[in-house]
């Protein structure tokens, strides 16, 4: 078995694993932005939102 086997297989894992809690997963992501935002000061706000955005969207296409 490849690299790329496992990494499929993860994947998949991945997949299953948030099936159902994609919300409270995207909640979390949130949270993890705001601690961020909070512990910086809130000197990199426009930075931590476009990761969150990122992390938001590759959660969407992971159900795909």
């Amino acid at each position: 078995m490849g690299i790329s086997d496992s990494m499929g297989g993860m994947a998949d894992k991945a997949k299953d694993m948030m099936s159902g809690n994609e919300d409270k997963i995207d909640d979390a992501v949130k949270k993890a932005g705001d601690k961020a935002d909070d512990a910086t000061g809130n000197k990199y706000s426009d930075q931590i939102d476009k990761g969150e955005d990122a992390a938001s969207d590759a959660i969407k296409n992971l159900k795909k």
